[in-house]
């Protein structure tokens, strides 16, 4: 099994949600784990339950990622940091297109940089790109958040292509909803709000269920590349129809989102 071929890991946004689900799961399969994330507390919390060792990093700070990097070989890399703002483009300023792009695309794209030539050298490697169903499909709103995860899904299918005769694995993993802290962030609501809001009488996967997809595709045969795994809710499907009609000045949407 590739687990007894990998001996180190590091995952970003380690402090909740998938990146520490995804953490714990990695640890508990005898990896030495990194994890990254601007919550000192939260980390020191998961080195406690799960044996991870923190890093109190800002993933857009390339230099400092560059130095942690310098002294460490990582065999399993997991992209998970993610931010999102609320909101179409109208109602964006520029701090949420750049924060979404430094976070979601620039610092996945640059650990790959610094980890992937190792991974090449020693002939054995995996990299994990957590994406999401707003690569894929258009739902509305949220610009920067679909383009930066579209750019991810393209950067996951490239690094195969840098990586071809050797041993390195991609794999993107692109959720949809999923029960997460994510909304209560994002819209600034107390997180028992958010439950009744997002999470309160709808069938949805657990941060367990992504650290299951995980743990599936480094645990195939390393012969194997997991390519993708898009995992959704099976009471929620991406597509729809809206069409527009005009009444006078008025434009009326019909269908759903």
């Amino acid at each position: 099994m590739p687990f007894s071929d990998y001996k180190t890991a590091l995952v970003t946004g380690a402090s909740g949600g998938m990146g520490w689900a995804i953490a714990e799961r990695l640890a508990s399969k005898g990896l030495t784990v990194h994890g990254l994330a601007r919550s000192g507390a939260k980390l020191k919390e998961l080195e406690t339950k799960a044996g991870v060792i923190p890093h109190e990093i800002d993933v857009t700070d390339t230099d400092a990622l560059t130095e942690l990097l310098g002294g460490l070989e990582i065999d399993v890399l997991v992209n998970n940091a993610g931010v999102s703002r609320p909101g179409s483009l109208l109602q964006s300023e520029a701090f949420d297109i750049d924060e979404q792009i430094d976070v979601n695309f620039r610092a996945a794209l640059q650990l790959a940089r610094l980890t992937l030539p190792g991974m090449m050298e020693r002939d054995n490697g995996h990299i994990i790109n957590i994406t999401s169903m707003a690569g894929h499909y258009e739902f509305g709103g949220h610009i920067a958040y679909h383009a930066t995860k579209a750019a991810m899904h393209t950067v996951s299918r490239q690094l195969r292509v840098d990586a071809f005769g050797r041993r390195v694995r991609v794999t993107e993993i692109s959720p949809g909803r999923t029960e997460t802290d994510i909304f209560a962030i994002v819209e600034k609501i107390d997180p028992v709000e958010a439950k009744r809001k997002y999470f309160e009488g709808f069938e949805m996967p657990q941060v367990s269920d992504i650290a299951d997809a995980v743990e599936y595709a480094v645990g195939a045969p390393k012969y194997v590349n997991i390519g993708m795994i898009e995992l959704l809710p099976t009471l929620q499907v991406p597509g729809g129809l809206r069409t527009g009609k005009r009444v006078g000045d008025e434009v009326i949407l019909t269908g759903n989102k």
